[in-house]
């Protein structure tokens, strides 16, 4: 049964440690547009990425609850019946994770906290404690990663067998190619689409790399930016394509796992296995 809906990324450069600027930045983009079902901003979209140190990426946080940019999005959500997916700099009591947050028109739906920390973000901000969750919003199911996540081959297959249709993913990526390469392996093998939405533009000593895009559960890209431009982007798709994951009559790659055969992934590696790699 064909469902067709419409799915999107806005990649820009979000303003180190300026809010409004952000915000401002994403309403000249939007500006005349129709926002899909599904849209999809950059990691850490309200505060930036390459903090100066712990004050600057403290002072940026938000919370969940009380969250001037969150507030923004959501307004824009139930304007015009739309989904966002936001990386969000998200401050939880004493503690900072780098956080991706699904809002729709009523308001936060849910949160997804990043699990793998990539470079000096292990300076900032504590593990993602809430698991890899899918929400079901009705027309699709929708599973969050963000960023350094992708290499990681596992935490995608855990939001396929969970009824994941499309992963959100927003993203700071800095190494030319990689993850661009790697989630449309990530879509093929898990049969999901994939909405990679990287940021561009420069802060410090780091040059963001964009390239964002939308990927079928085929491996094509359906939709695509360039390393610098700061433009929006929209998909027409057909979320049915995601609940086949058939390869040959006789061969489904999720229901063909052997999961006895893995254990292995579920364990630390020994110092007996280091040493022999």
């Amino acid at each position: 049964m064909s469902k067709v809906i419409r799915i999107g990324f806005l990649q820009i450069a979000p303003v180190l440690g300026n809010r409004e600027a952000t915000i401002a930045k994403i309403e000249g983009l939007i500006s005349g547009h129709p926002l899909p079902d599904i849209l999809v901003l950059p990691e850490l979209c309200n505060s930036g990425y390459n903090f100066t140190g712990r004050d600057q990426a403290r002072q940026t946080a938000e919370q969940i609850e009380d969250s001037p940019f969150l507030r923004y999005l959501a307004g824009l959500c139930g304007r015009q019946g739309s989904h966002i997916v936001t990386g969000l700099n998200e401050r939880d009591g004493e503690k900072l994770y780098n956080a991706a947050v699904l809002l729709g028109p009523e308001g936060v739906i849910g949160k997804y906290r990043k699990l793998h920390l990539f470079l000096n973000e292990k300076d900032y901000f504590e593990p993602g404690n809430l698991g890899l969750p899918v929400f079901d919003l009705g027309f699709c199911r929708v599973g969050m990663l963000v960023c350094f996540d992708w290499i990681f081959p596992e935490a995608l297959r855990v939001l396929a067998l969970k009824g994941a249709d499309i992963i959100c993913h927003p993203a700071n990526l800095v190494l030319p190619g990689l993850a661009q390469r790697g989630v449309v392996v990530r879509a093929l093998e898990n049969r999901v689409f994939v909405i990679l939405t990287n940021r561009t533009g420069t802060e410090g000593e780091m040059t963001f790399t964009g390239c964002s895009m939308i990927v079928d559960p085929r491996g094509d890209t359906l939709a695509a930016a360039g390393s610098a431009e700061e433009c929006l982007r929209i998909a027409e798709i057909d979320i049915a394509a995601a609940w086949d994951k058939t390869v040959t009559p006789r061969n489904d790659i999720l229901a063909d796992r052997r999961p006895d055969e893995y254990r292995l992934l579920t364990e630390k590696p020994d110092s007996h296995f280091q040493e022999s790699c």
